[in-house]
């Protein structure tokens, strides 16, 4: 089978996704074109080489509705013929696009892809799409529907992790980010969005908050409390479906959570030979790339099974992996991602993650390959596993090997 490697990733700063936020005048097919052409120009890319431009978006309406990865193409003036495939896997849409891409490559459906995404949550309000699994009151029944935050707060509670726990890792997470910002740890991925008249928009990462300490988040209400609690609530929905839990700790809020925020990013990936062609040397190798289906209710459970999967795959043990990027889509997630394979933070998004920078949701998975690769190359580590969990209860996870 042929191999597939990524020969480069490139993303935007995020945004805060608001009004007042740096790239609300951005549109997601604009800033979607601006990152494309940045990785053409990164690369000196012959766009008639390209297979397939593969687009994560989670909200699929309005300006990103249709096929935004084709409405992107043209936008940028990329040859005619250059397709475009929108998909969405909810929070893995980014990285479903890579792992799309590096299965064609491996399964000899073309040599060059560009796989990546765009979410402009100031633009496009996340839920504004209308999704079965919550207004369809049949299917959200038969699932036993609760909203992520509350399906947080059980994992939470189920495994025993306290409001100092998360707000504790929530954090380190500010702390870890703030360091490698600093540092310059993304400034080999990360381009300046700019204006129609070339003057820059954002440089960096806009949502992180440095200044983040436990008594200020000790200060924050849990988010999640009155709509598990008030009357029907969806505590009562949960514990219809887990009925050994006595209670639900509600312990999650803005401040241990994902940050909405706006951004794109895009990913180089080929076989050998289409790296040979091009005059590239490739950064990384994709090992091995899978997804599965989890508990619906509790909904973000997907990356131990993920990850299970994945190593079995790629005949590997927890402890083959040097690094490790688990989407914070909440502290509790993470946290028991590490409970159940035993493994340390210290090898866990060990530059911070979407608590202090935010989860531009159909870009977030493309982009913490590209963050777990720049940290390879920067310490020599060999190989790294990132995973996510997904909406209505999926996961998905890449092992890439540093080349």
């Amino acid at each position: 089978m042929t191999e597939a490697y990524i020969y480069d990733a490139v993303r935007t700063p995020r945004g805060k996704g608001r009004k007042d936020g740096a790239l609300h005048e951005v549109t997601s097919v604009r800033l979607s074109a601006e990152t494309l052409n940045e990785l053409k120009r990164r690369n000196d890319l012959d766009t008639t080489l390209v297979e397939d431009v593969i687009w994560g978006n989670v909200t699929q309406v309005m300006e990103q509705g249709a096929c935004l990865a084709r409405s992107a193409v043209l936008y940028a003036g990329w040859d005619e013929r250059t397709p475009g495939l929108a998909i969405n896997r909810f929070c893995a849409s980014g990285m479903e696009a890579v792992n799309l891409a590096a299965n064609q490559v491996k399964g000899g459906a073309g040599d060059l892809y560009v796989a990546g995404g765009v979410e402009m949550m100031s633009r496009v309000p996340m839920g504004s799409d209308g999704a079965a699994i919550a207004a369809d009151p049949t299917l959200a029944m038969q699932s036993y529907f609760v909203p992520q935050g509350i399906g947080a707060d059980i994992i939470a509670t189920k495994y025993g992790f306290s409001r100092d726990d998360v707000d504790a890792y929530a954090v380190e997470s500010q702390k870890r980010a703030a360091q490698a910002m600093a540092e310059g740890r993304f400034d080999r991925s990360v381009m300046t969005v700019r204006d129609q008249n070339g003057l820059p928009i954002l440089e960096k990462d806009e949502y992180p908050r440095p200044g983040t300490d436990m008594q200020s988040l000790g200060a924050l209400r849990a988010a999640f409390e009155a709509m598990g609690t008030m009357m029907p609530g969806f505590d009562n929905v949960a514990k219809l479906k887990y009925p050994e839990l006595e209670r639900i700790d509600h312990v999650h809020h803005a401040g241990n959570s994902s940050g909405i925020v706006d951004g794109a990013t895009a990913v180089l990936i080929g076989s050998k030979e289409a790296g040979e062609m091009l005059g590239l040397k490739p950064r990384a190798k994709i090992r091995t790339a899978v997804k599965v289906g989890s508990d619906p209710t509790i909904m973000l459970t997907g990356p131990v099974p993920a990850t299970e999967k994945a190593l079995k795959a790629a005949g590997m043990s927890i402890s083959d992996i040097d690094l490790f990027e688990v989407n914070e889509a909440f502290a509790s997630v993470v946290l028991r991602f590490m409970q159940a394979f035993d493994v340390d933070h210290s090898k866990v998004n060990v530059n911070g993650g979407a608590i202090a920078l935010g989860h531009p949701l159909g870009a977030t998975g493309a982009m913490i390959i590209g963050t777990a690769l720049d940290e390879l190359e920067r310490t020599g580590q060999g190989t790294a596993l990132a995973t996510l969990c997904v909406a209505s209860g999926m996961g998905a996870a890449t092992i890439i090997e540093r080349v």
